[in-house]
């Protein structure tokens, strides 16, 4: 049994699709207290935060700690959560026909061992259809989403080529995870 340390749903799907026992505690941390603009530094400063906070009021005494964080990055450029539908398109639009990656940070730590990672999956998306694009866009699905794709969902059809997991891409890294659990 492990505690996840995230309120993110796709994490605890990915740990229950690998039949990981957990249970489920994210924090409240600030990730706009940042102001690295480097992708890789943004992502392991903000799993980094999230870790200090939860490791502070939970320890790793009675159950190991896993914390992640993920940031999308096109063209050199640090893609967050969408701030709104406007937001969420603009970011779609940029990896729309282009290279996206997806840049997922992790710590677990138990009483004996400390593993961080930083790992990226990235994608070459084919041309978005509009259309398609825009009733993503109206379903809200696109929200709290880094970088406001969804590589499992709407992004799927349009992947020509994929370096790296796909879990990876969804937040937490399970396969370089296991041999530690």
């Amino acid at each position: 049994m492990i505690r996840l340390g995230s309120n993110s749903p796709t994490r605890a799907l990915l740990l229950n699709k690998f039949n990981i026992d957990f249970i489920q505690n994210g924090g409240t941390f600030d990730e706009d207290s940042i102001t690295v603009k480097n992708p890789k530094s943004f992502c392991y400063e903000a799993t980094k935060g999230k870790f200090e906070e939860l490791y502070k009021k939970y320890g790793v005494e009675e159950m190991p700690l896993l914390v992640a964080d993920s940031v999308v990055t096109c063209d050199n450029i640090l893609l967050r959560k969408a701030k709104d539908l406007d937001d969420a398109r603009r970011m779609l639009k940029l990896q729309s026909a282009n290279k996206t990656s997806v840049i997922t940070c992790m710590i677990y730590k138990t009483k004996d061992i400390e593993l961080i990672d930083i790992s990226s999956t990235t994608y070459e998306f084919e041309k978005f259809d509009i259309e398609d694009m825009n009733r993503y866009i109206s379903s809200g699905e696109c929200m709290g989403k880094a970088g406001a794709i969804m590589v499992e969902g709407f992004c799927k059809p349009y992947i020509k080529d994929v370096r790296g997991y796909e879990s990876t891409a969804m937040g937490l890294s399970v396969e370089k995870l296991i041999p530690y659990l």
